[in-house]
This record gives C-alpha cells, sequence and structure tokens, in this order.
C-alpha cells in the first residue's frame, strides 16, 4: 500500500506520518521525506545555492524518487539520500531502507508530479491556515536549519508563497482525503489509521 501525504510548508504532514507510524508500526512502514531527494547543489558557490528556489518541482530529483518507489514495491531495499539543508547539499551519507508492506511518502510536492501521483492508493492533504504554516515554518528553519528570521521571510515572500499558489495548492484536487488543521485532527488521523490497519489486515 502506497499512500502519501501532502501539504503547504509547515501544514502538519510530518505530525500525521508520525501517527500513522506509531499506529501501524515502523517495522511495517518505509517512510520516505520528497525533502531528502533534493538535488546536489555541491558544485555551486554557497551564496549562489542560497538563491535556489527550493520550493520550486525543478529543486527535486523526483525521478529518483519514484525509482526508489518502484524498487521497494519491488521487494529490493533502497539507499536514500541525505541531505543538509544548512549548506544545501547532499551529504556521503545514505540511509537504507528497506521493503515494507506500506510505503508512505511526505512532501509539500508529491501531488504535483503525475507519474508520482499514479503510484499512490492513497493521496492525503494536510490544509493548514497560512499563518500558523508560517509561524512553523519560521521556528523550524531558526531551530533546525540555521536560518534568521530575516531570511526566512524573505524565502517565503519570494519563493515558498508564490511556490504554494502555483503547485501546492492546486494539487489538493488529487486528494483522496483533506485533513484540516494537520496533526491536531485526531478524527481525520483515527479515520486514516483504520483505513491502512483494515488493509493490511492488522487489529
Amino acid at each position: 500500500m502506497i499512500i502519501g501525504i501532502c501539504g503547504g510548508s509547515g501544514s502538519g504532514k510530518t505530525t500525521v506520518a508520525r501517527k500513522i507510524l506509531e499506529a501501524v508500526g515502523e517495522h511495517r512502514v518505509a517512510y520516505l521525506q520528497h525533502d531528502s531527494y533534493y538535488k546536489d547543489w555541491g558544485h555551486l558557490p554557497f551564496e549562489e545555492r542560497r538563491k535556489i528556489n527550493f520550493d520550486h518541482p525543478d529543486a527535486l530529483d523526483t525521478d529518483l524518487l519514484i525509482e526508489h518507489i518502484e524498487q521497494l514495491r519491488a521487494g529490493r531495499p533502497i539507499e536514500q539520500p541525505v541531505y543538509d539543508f544548512t549548506h544545501h547539499v547532499r551529504t556521503s551519507q545514505v540511509r537504507r531502507i528497506e521493503p515494507r508492506p506500506v510505503i508512505l511518502i511526505e512532501g509539500i510536492l508529491i501531488f504535483e508530479n503525475a507519474r508520482l501521483r499514479q503510484l499512490m492508493d492513497l493521496k492525503i492533504f494536510v490544509d493548514t491556515a497560512d499563518d500558523l504554516r508560517f509561524i512553523r515554518r519560521l521556528q523550524r528553519d531558526i531551530s533546525e536549519r540555521g536560518r534568521t528570521v530575516e531570511s526566512v521571510i524573505e524565502q517565503y515572500l519570494e519563493q515558498v508563497r508564490p511556490m504554494h499558489l502555483e503547485f501546492v495548492e492546486p494539487s489538493k484536487r488529487y486528494a483522496d482525503i483533506i485533513i484540516p488543521e494537520g496533526g491536531s485532527n485526531r478524527v481525520g488521523i483515527d479515520l486514516i489509521i483504520q483505513k491502512v490497519k483494515s488493509e493490511l489486515a492488522i487489529g
């Protein structure tokens, strides 16, 4: 069973994914984050890397993600890239992921790509108000990615918001289920968990 969780930056996608993982059991789930598949920009000077629009589909190696999903589905393990968000490069490390009964894919742009969408059995869109998403992104980027308040605001206005309106928000129409307010929507998450457990025939 292949599940996609989409939604804007800071919408609560990771929280929803984690709750599914906990309920179903991590040993049953191969968890892939689209963020891990950013292209490697190590050949560019750091100042040039900072200017890249990381909210545009072209910044991501979605072909590799699709290849990895197909390998997992065929019962073969993969070596997922490990991305350094502070320096905008792929590290020399990889993360080995074994095939599991459930493949869980999460990302802001996973519904934008038709080939990727067609692999999914269940498509979930996490729909959260813009102001809450911005506050969460601000907190995350400062605490986890070494950004300044000014750089986060500038990136949000110049890239995140326009790309959300162009690519992310329109992709909501492809969702099978829309969850308002993300991780705080316990009823919505419980329904999804029951659906997954039913597909896996587990109690």
